[in-house]
């Protein structure tokens, strides 16, 4: 801890960190809430998707339904190749607009991604 040095006003760090403590503490919190709870959200949406290719496929072999599966992936491909980046940083943005904390929001987001 560095002391102030009278002719030099010279907060100490925990000075400093004290002022901010509370929007670090909320941001975290609510970071790691949305990190945990994207998580388990594309969890659920992988899991639906994944039911949903398989109902289309049992159609097909059936004979009930024909996928041009070339064209899909012809429709998909922009949105896979520019789309995922844009829309990871439009969510960061989205979810750290008018936060002061968004360096702890965004750390604990990433923590909470990362969770099992």
């Amino acid at each position: 801890m560095r002391a102030s040095i009278p002719g030099n006003a010279v907060p100490d760090f925990t000075t400093l960190l004290r002022d901010h403590l509370p929007d670090l503490s909320v941001g975290a919190v609510l970071g790691f809430a949305c990190g945990y709870a994207l998580k388990k959200a594309g969890r659920a949406a992988l899991l639906i998707l994944g039911l949903l290719f398989i109902a289309v496929q049992l159609l097909a072999a059936q004979g009930f339904v024909h996928v041009d599966w070339t064209r899909v992936q012809s429709a998909f491909q922009p949105l896979l190749e520019e789309g995922g980046r844009a829309l990871g940083d439009r969510v960061l943005q989205v979810l750290t607009t008018n936060l002061p904390f968004g360096a702890s929001f965004t750390a604990a987001l990433l923590l909470g991604l990362r969770t099992r």
